[in-house]
């Protein structure tokens, strides 16, 4: 592979009560979408992630090519694989097949991680991105290399997409006694919506045994034989989870979250409630949910003990289902927005507390977890984080054929101030401002998107109420703009061109042209901005007066919120009070 990234993409935030990962996926299958495209998206979330486009080109190899395998958190070298002859163009997460996979970390049992091999989730992901075309050959692919070449990472889940089919893949490792992974992938029914956020999503699942359209992996080949096939599960899924002693049951009644990934408080409030979040926007009686999703009331025939043996007792009767009907069909429009969500319109809105400040910030800074009296408290974990390095849309247009069809929309940092800029998958040349090595988390760079997001990002943290609602037109604009003007136009002139070279040349020149203008455009609006905000003031350019050389500007001092000054007085008492 080419140079790996260093930084750590699932950084763990470890509490008391449990663990709390970073990450969310939403996935969107083609008879749930507006425009019949299949769609995931996915933050990849961390404190010291820098957000890049990664680019891996076609390529042709040698008979007897070696491929290096670094571990894609830590930059380890952890040995090599053969090369195939081929290898597909990869744009970020998805290929010029329109084949896309991301990911979210769920840890699962500490004795399950660190198991033998060389296959970390990182790799996992583009190593199969650039062997695979569609769904059912990434499942195939990423089966078979985590059976020959082991699995290292801890638990996680996958969203695989294609432009047929949308699959949510939940895997973890042996331990270190063993090599390989017990994992389940599941199709999303079409029609349906999905998500998954740092818990383990899959419960039980139909049995190969009992069901024709479920197989296991030594019936891999079926997979490509029967569209019908919606479930595939490792061999040994349930027979190893028996020989660990971790779960004590009929087969039939076996959960691979509530064995592997049992949840908790954590794993429902700081995971589950984020997919409750955007389920809540499409389909009803989500409310039904709300106690499980807030980790309030989990609800079990008998207790959970960390540590046990599971039995079907222990596991929780009223989680959320795993996909859901949506009221209305889903556009990418709204899968940018449902990646913004701060739990608006619930009790745990966090703009509309006394957290939140005068300017009602939906932000908290960590730590998460803090105490007061002896008692433990918490911060929620929303889906739009002021630490995200990058997210993305994956949009899989089956409508149309290389090289036009697949499109990722990417975007850096928080993904509430960001925007999704349009990356066609079979670009031969990533634009300077995604581009890696262009800065770091330690190197400034003028020309970064990464740095220019950020700039802005935490400028609107400081007056929320007032510099967030001017990110969100412009951001609205020219999302819009693009969805539903620029990209239609381009498709239908890039149609007209003749050779699939030119196309593909005018496809990345209009990427690269539109992620550069983005940036260079946010770092003027940045500095205007700034300029009618400093100093807690609003300043606006008035009319220049006739033979004035200098534009005057009204500088306007707001006051907090009698909200805020009444929590202040409460606070203080009599301390400023004016005699």
């Amino acid at each position: 592979m080419k140079k790996v990234f260093t930084a750590i993409l699932a950084l763990a935030l470890v509490f008391s009560f449990g663990k709390a990962n970073a990450c969310t996926n939403f996935l969107i299958t083609k008879g749930a979408s507006t425009d019949g495209s299949c769609m995931i998206s996915y933050a990849a979330d961390s404190h010291v992630l820098y957000g890049e486009l990664y680019h891996y080109p076609a390529t042709d190899w040698p008979a007897g090519a070696m491929l290096d395998v670094y571990d894609w958190d830590g930059g380890m070298y952890r040995g090599q694989i053969p090369q195939v002859a081929h290898t597909y163009n990869v744009v970020g997460n998805m290929n010029e097949w329109q084949l896309a996979i991301g990911e979210t970390t769920y840890g699962g049992l500490e004795s399950l991680w660190e198991g033998q091999g060389i296959i970390d989730y990182g790799s996992l992901i583009y190593i199969t991105l650039q062997r695979a075309k569609t769904a059912r050959e990434a499942i195939k692919t990423m089966g078979e290399l985590v059976a020959n070449y082991g699995y290292v990472s801890e638990g996680e889940s996958f969203s695989i997409c294609d432009t047929e089919e949308v699959w949510i893949l939940e895997m973890i490792g042996k331990g270190p006694q063993n090599k390989g992974a017990v994992w389940v992938a599941r199709r999303i029914p079409d029609g349906y919506v999905s998500g998954h956020a740092n818990q383990a999503r899959i419960t039980t699942f139909p049995l190969a045994k009992k069901n024709k359209t479920s197989i296991t992996f030594k019936q891999i080949d079926k997979l490509f034989k029967d569209k019908n096939i919606d479930c595939v599960y490792a061999d040994d899924v349930i027979s190893f989870a028996k020989e660990m002693k971790l779960y004590n049951g009929p087969d039939e009644k076996f959960s691979f979250s509530d064995v592997y990934n049992p949840v908790d408080f954590s794993g429902a409030r700081f995971c589950d409630l984020r997919v409750w979040a955007m389920f809540n926007k499409v389909t009803d009686n989500m409310k039904d949910y709300w106690g499980y999703a807030t980790g309030r009331d989990i609800k079990r025939v008998q207790p959970y003990t960390k540590g046990m043996c599971q039995t079907p007792d222990n596991f929780p009767t009223n989680r959320m289902p795993l996909w859901v009907l949506p009221n209305k069909k889903v556009s990418v429009l709204d899968m940018m927005d449902f990646m913004r969500d701060h739990l608006e319109g619930t009790e745990l809105d966090m703009s509309q507390d006394v957290g939140a400040g005068p300017f009602h910030c939906p932000y908290r800074w960590r730590p998460m977890e803090f105490e007061v009296n002896g008692q433990t408290y918490v911060h929620e974990r929303t889906t739009a984080t002021q630490q995200t390095g990058f997210s993305f849309v994956a949009q899989s247009r089956g409508q149309y054929e290389w090289p036009i069809g697949g499109i990722i929309w990417f975007g850096v940092d928080d993904t509430d101030n960001t925007i999704y800029c349009p990356m066609y998958t079979c670009m031969t040349e990533i634009p300077e401002c995604f581009r890696e090595g262009n800065g770091s988390m330690s190197e400034w760079s003028e020309t970064s998107a990464f740095w220019a997001f950020n700039q802005m990002s935490n400028w609107a943290y400081t007056k929320y109420d007032y510099i967030h609602p001017e990110i969100r037109k412009v951001q609205r604009e020219m999302e819009t703009k693009w969805v539903e003007k620029v990209i239609p136009a381009l498709d239908e002139r890039v149609n007209t061109i003749k050779g699939r070279e030119a196309q593909v040349r005018e496809l990345t020149k209009f990427s690269c042209d539109a992620a550069n203008d983005m940036t260079a455009m946010w770092k003027r609006f940045y500095h205007e901005l700034f300029m009618k905000y400093m100093d807690g003031n609003v300043n606006t350019a008035q009319p220049t007066k006739p033979g004035s050389k200098y534009t005057p500007i009204k500088s306007e001092h707001p006051k907090y919120s009698d909200e805020y000054y009444q929590i202040l007085i409460e606070k203080t008492g009599d301390k400023y009070k004016a005699y």
